[in-house]
Formats: structure tokens, sequence, C-alpha cells
């Protein structure tokens, strides 16, 4: 049973949730939201000494190879001397992706040099995923992390983390801070206990089925409490708090306990415990509540972790909801490929080709020593189905052998991988063509496992817990509920090894910083100079995406195109390649014309219909004056809920680099999105009505820099088509902060941090 209360709750050690409505002697309202554990974290790491205007400096910070040459480069270009706070980095995502020659390593020592150059922490490839590292090294009670990965969450360790894009991380190691209003917080009120078989996986796909499509947690802070929480290992806590970033939340937080202490104190880290719970008649904005002995073995099938069933619902109408998914993946493909599901069922049941455990949601000690369990004395059977486990770390991997649950797998037939996650984005046992995978990761986007429909491949993913998976593979590929097998016993006692860590991280934080220099592979590019902004802008609109959610992954894909994500043109060349392959030939065309003005060219007479855009533009009340070579020219593109998905800034960069000037949209799907839009430059724009402009249309936006000093809620645009009357569009864009309004001005953050040294502050 999952409730969602329509209003706020107060919050009793004594009588549990009481909804204000019912609550007889309420404290106010602005007292008992400081009750709250998020109230406690976040005031403790504000700077700004404004309550709900909060300037947040962090204890540390996280990045892997994905992201990590992008943002020291930045910071670098920008000034920075020194990390002034820890800051990990791992070689987690494209350690085994077979392209491009020696660029992963090249990254991965450029990693290292930066760790030995600035004082960073630098954990090498296979070592361990980002998450796991910080849970096991890192994070500790009443503590605030920034990763630039979406997953970034340690709540149920007490420490409230955040993931966001790159810029952001730039700006903490320059001593800058992340500005937000204070957060609304959600209660998650866990009673009962889990059944025998439902995993923690199964929970946290019961959550986001629950809130993700209403937005019901949308950048607010989840804040978990209640008698449930006890009912679980912290390692199971784990696995559901890092899914909390697929309901679109800010971060997560949990309380607190002995079982969290004992985490800690196995890890060679009491000291980092604190004992976190709310106030007595704490307030919350929302609430969920979560009997856990309800929740049933459950299954996202494609293409998001919300398309959410119970395994059983699932099997009891398979005709009926594969053709559901079969139609869905038409509209993905484009027509380009085909993926049939139907032609899977097997005497009512269904075949599934591939099983993957992997990352940091489905990697951890306790998940992959249930599916052991399962699979002792079975076999995956000689047939398609292939079962692959990925451990999280390298001590994981040490407990799991020393207990001898690596051999169960094995004997089994299932193939033991290292630290990765590959299979989490598309870098790593892709499923063959028209094949389905199921996956306790992270994330089931389109094609986010490695297919390609431009190529005539489709393939798909379904999220499942890992006791399911190894239910499944134990019943030779035909999908099983973990409801169906009677030997789900508490796994054996973790024991945690540290040497891997202690013999192969490099400590810079604590070492200090030297003189090492940077070593830069040839892939390693610089980012290009982008311009400031004009008083007026022409926007080129490059592509329009009527779908209701857009992802990151379809904005920029990911998987082998993130070979290239240290150089910022080459990796630009794989923007909504899978989604719109001639947006880049567009952009590029409009960011050459760009050029053409910047060098004092005129861009009219070298492209004769812009003449008839300006001179319809010029006819516009004030505007009979304006000239081509004082308006900058931009490409666009509009989507109507753009961002969901990863933290990952090139889906705002390689649009910026292209030479793109602003998103439209009716609503940004995740904060973190819009922060990189606007950290690279970009205006983050919105509209109410439907679009009425079309793929090579203009949008003319006179006064833009008054704009962004002035009413936000009402800005005046034109669309210019040449062969149609000039139409009237009103804009609008949420709050800004001055920085963010100084960011946008200068032309990104880089341009920003520049000025900030010249004009010496």
């Amino acid at each position: 049973m999952i409730k969602l209360h329509d209003r706020g709750v107060y919050l009793s050690h004594q009588y549990g949730i009481l909804p204000e409505e019912e609550c007889a002697n309420p404290v106010a309202k602005d007292i008992a939201r400081k009750g709250t554990i998020a109230w406690s974290i976040l005031s403790a790491h504000n700077i700004s000494g404004d309550e709900q205007k909060l300037k947040i400096k962090f204890d540390s910070m996280a990045s892997h190879d994905i992201t990590f040459v992008g943002i020291i480069q930045t910071a670098k270009a920008s000034g920075m001397t020194r990390f002034p706070l820890p800051y990990v980095l791992t070689n987690c995502h494209n350690s085994l992706c077979a392209v491009g020659g020696t660029i992963n390593s090249d990254d991965h020592i450029f990693g290292l040099t930066s760790a030995q150059k600035y004082g960073g922490i630098y954990v090498p490839p296979h070592i361990s995923v980002i998450h796991q590292y910080m849970r096991e090294m890192m994070a500790g009670g009443g503590q605030m992390i920034l990763g630039s990965d979406s997953h970034t969450r340690y709540g149920a360790l007490g420490t409230m983390a955040v993931g966001e894009g790159g810029g952001e991380l730039v700006k903490q190691l320059l001593g800058n801070t992340w500005d937000i209003d204070y957060p609304e917080v959600v209660a998650v009120y866990l009673t009962g206990k889990p059944a025998a078989g439902v995993g923690p996986q199964d929970i946290a796909l019961a959550l986001i089925g629950a809130v993700f499509k209403n937005g019901y947690v949308k950048n607010k802070v989840m804040e978990f409490v209640g008698p449930g929480v006890a009912t679980m290992s912290t390692d199971y806590r784990n696995s559901i708090d890092v899914m909390t970033t697929e309901t679109t939340c800010l971060s997560s937080i949990w309380q607190t306990d002995e079982e969290t202490k004992t985490f800690l104190r196995l890890h060679g880290r009491e000291k980092d415990y604190r004992a976190l719970s709310a106030k007595e008649m704490a307030y919350y904005d929302g609430c969920i509540e979560i009997d856990l002995s309800t929740i049933k073995p459950m299954i996202a099938l494609p293409f998001h972790p919300a398309n959410v069933y119970e395994i059983d619902t699932l099997n009891q109408n398979l005709p009926d909801i594969l053709r559901e998914v079969e139609i869905e993946s038409e509209k993905i493909s484009l027509g380009r490929a085909k993926l049939s599901l139907l032609d899977k069922i097997e005497n009512g049941k269904l075949r599934v080709q591939q099983g993957i455990i992997a990352g940091c949601a489905g990697g951890n000690y306790v998940n992959v020593a249930q599916a052991a369990n399962a699979l002792r004395h079975h076999s995956c059977g000689d047939n398609i189905f292939s079962l692959s486990v990925y451990p999280s770390s390298q001590p994981v991997l040490i407990a799991l052998t020393k207990r001898g649950m690596i051999n169960d797998l094995m004997s089994a037939g299932a193939i033991i991988r290292t630290a990765f996650c590959g299979p989490c984005f598309g870098a790593g046992d892709t499923p063959m063509h028209n094949g389905l995978s199921i996956r306790h990761t992270t994330r089931n986007f389109p094609n986010r496992e490695g297919s390609k429909p431009g190529n005539g491949q489709m393939s798909a993913v379904a999220l499942m817990d890992a006791r399911s998976i190894a239910a499944t593979a134990a019943n030779g590929g035909l999908l099983t509920s973990a409801a169906e097998l009677d030997c789900w016993h508490e796994a054996q006692e973790y024991e945690f090894d540290v040497s891997p860590y202690k013999n192969r991280v490099y400590q810079g934080f604590v070492k200090g910083v030297t003189q090492q220099p940077l070593i830069y592979g040839p892939n390693i590019k610089d980012w290009p100079e982008m311009n400031a902004l004009t008083d007026n802008i022409l926007l080129a609109v490059t592509s329009k995406i009527m779908d209701p959610v857009t992802t990151t992954d379809e904005l920029i894909p990911s998987g082998e195109t993130s070979s290239f994500r240290s150089n910022p043109l080459g990796l630009a060349e794989f923007t909504l390649s899978r989604r719109d392959p001639q947006y880049v030939e567009r952009a590029k065309k409009i960011a050459a014309i760009e050029q053409q003005r910047v060098n004092g060219e005129d861009v009219c007479r070298l492209n004769p219909p812009l003449e008839n855009i300006f001179s319809q533009i010029r006819l516009l009340p004030g505007q009979d004056k304006i000239t081509a070579a004082q308006t900058e020219i931009g490409s666009m593109i509009y989507a109507v809920k753009p961002g969901d998905g990863s933290a990952r800034e090139q889906a705002a960069s390689c649009q910026r680099v292209l030479g793109g000037l602003a998103n439209i949209c009716q609503e940004y799907a995740t904060k973190r999105y819009r922060s990189n839009v606007i950290n690279w430059g970009m205006l983050p724009l919105q509209m109410k009505e439907a679009p009425d402009f079309e793929v090579g249309d203009f949008i003319y936006i006179p006064a833009i820099k008054s704009a962004l000093k002035g009413d936000l809620s009402d800005i005046t645009a034109f669309v210019v088509n040449g062969n149609r009357p000039v139409r009237q569009l009103t804009l609008y864009m949420e709050k800004l902060t001055s920085s963010e309004q100084e960011i946008i001005k200068a032309g990104g953050l880089i341009n920003y941090n520049k000025n900030q040294l010249i004009n010496g502050h």
C-alpha cells in the first residue's frame, strides 16, 4: 500500500503521521518545518544568512570519468589552483569502452595527474563504482556531498547528496556556492517489513511508479522515516535510496540508527556516524506512506523506471501489456528498427534474453549475495539467456569470494565482471537485436543499453530486483518472480576489506598539491570560445520534439559516444543523433552564420534569406534600426519536458558548442538540467501554449538583457518565417539568481569566471 497525502503532515514519534487538517494543536508551520532532518543539514551548510535563499557549501564532491575532465578543464580555465575540498575522481563509467584507441586511458591519466596537481582523490578503473566508493569511504551523518552524476544519493548514511551538472561542481572548486530556494520536504513514512524475496529495487520501483508522473516530489527532498526503516539493512536502504533520483526529487535523507552506526563501524568510520531523526511534531509539505509488507516483486518495463507493474500482474496480462511497449518502441525508433515482444511469450511465460546485476543499485553485497542464494546448485541454462554480475567494488567482490558466493554464481553459469557502470549507460553487455534484458541497474531509457535504431538495431531493458533476476536465471530465462522461490534467508555477514583502497587509491587531499604537470591525451580539447549575450537575439528553431518527456540520453546519447567526452566538439557531433539526426547539421549552419557576424562580415549579404528575416523584424515597433551585426544568432531546441535522467552536463554543453542560445519548453524535467542550460550560457525559456513554430523558423527576442533583470514572467518574442506574417509569442523564465543572470549574459560559466578574475572578485 502506497498512500500520497494531499496536504502537509506532522510527524509524532508516539502517534506517527498526523495530517495537518486532523491535528488538534498543531505547532506553527514555520517552526515545525525546522524539525525535519533536512532542515538540520541544509541550515548547517547554508552561508547566506537567509533561511529561504540558501547558499550551500558541500563537504566533499565526486565525479566519474564521463565528467571530471571537463569539470577540471573549466575550473582550471577559471583560475583554480587547488581543490578546496575533498574531490573524488572515479573511473567506472567508460573503462571497458572499446572506441577511440587510447582515449579512455588518456582521460584516466589526466584524472590521476589532476589529483596529484590539485590535491584530489583518484580511484583507478575497476576498483569501485562512484557511489559505492562514496558510501564506503566518504559519506557520513549530517554531511552534504555534491556529485556530477544524477544518482549521487547517500541518504541512508545520513548524508544529503545532490547530483548536478559539472558547472555546479566548478562553482564549489572556485569557492562559490550552490544556490537554491529552501526546498519542500516530503516524508516517506515506512511501516511493516519487506516480504521474503522482495528486494530494494521492488520497493524503489513501486515508489517511482507512485510519484513520477504526478510530480509529487519533483525538486523536493524525500525524508525516509518511520518504524519500517529498522527492518532493512543499510545495504538494502542504500539500494532504495540511489533510485530516488528517478522520482525527480532534489535529494533524499534517512533517519539513522544503530544499523547505520554498525555499517560505518564496519568500514572503519564510526566517527562519521550521527544520530539523525525528526523532532517531535516536525512538519512536512507532503507525505508518502508505504507499508513495506504489501510490496510485491516488481518490474519496470521499457522505456522508463516509472513504467511499473507487479510481475504477477504482467504475467497475467502479457499480450496486452507487451503490445503497449511494442507500440511505444515504434514511436521511439521512428520506423528505423523494430522491437517485438509478443513473440517472446512461451506457454504463457515471457522469455528474456539477458540478465544483469550491476552498479550502484544492483551490485551491492546484499543483492549479489541473495542472487547467489537463489542460484546455488542451479543453472542459468545453455540457451540464449545469459547472466552477468558486476559487484560494485573490489571490497564487495573480496567479501563475496571469501563467502563462496562468487563460486556459486560462476558454477551456475553467471559471468562475473569487475566494478563498472557500463550496463547502466550502454557501454557494456548491450543485448542482441530484438533482445529484452532484465536488469538491477538504475535506468531503462530508450536505447540507453546501447542499441542504435539508426543502424536497424533495437533492444530494450526492463528493471527488476536482483532476486527476481536470479529466479529468472534459475528458470532458464523465463520471467519469474522471486516470490516463487523459497530460498531467501539473511545474507552472511559482510566483511569489509579496505586493502584495495589502501593500496591503489591516490589520497591527494591528504598529501596536498604537487608540481605534477597535467598529462593530456590527443582527444582532450579545451572548450571553444563562447560569445557574450547581445541586447537582442535571433533564435533558429533547429529541433522540435513533441514527446511528453525528453531524456538527457536522447539529447546526447550515452554509451560509446561518451568516449569523446573530453573533446567538446567531437562529442557534440552526436547531439540528438538518435532522436533528430539532422539537428547537428542545422545547428552548425546557424553557428557558421554567427561566426561570420562575430568576424564583422555582412551575414545578410552572405545568407540572403536572412535579409528577408531582418526586413520583417525591422517592421516591428521600435525595431526599425535593428541590424544583424548587433544581434546574436544562435540555435534553439524546443522540447515539451526536457532533461529527465542523467546529470550529464553534455546534454547542454553539446548544444552550446554548436551555437545553442536557448531551450524553450513547457517545463524542465529536473532542476539539474535547467542549471546546466544556465551554466552553459543558454536561456532557460518556457511557454505555456503549444508551439506554433516549426524547424526552420526564427524567434526574435528584443531587449533580452533587460528582460533578465526585469519581469521574467512576461518576455515578448516574435516568430519570423519569411513566408508568413510575424506572430507575437509570450515566453517566460522561472526565477534566476543574480549570478545566474550574469552567467547567461557573459555567455556561460567559463566567461563569467574569467570576468570575475579580471574584475578582481
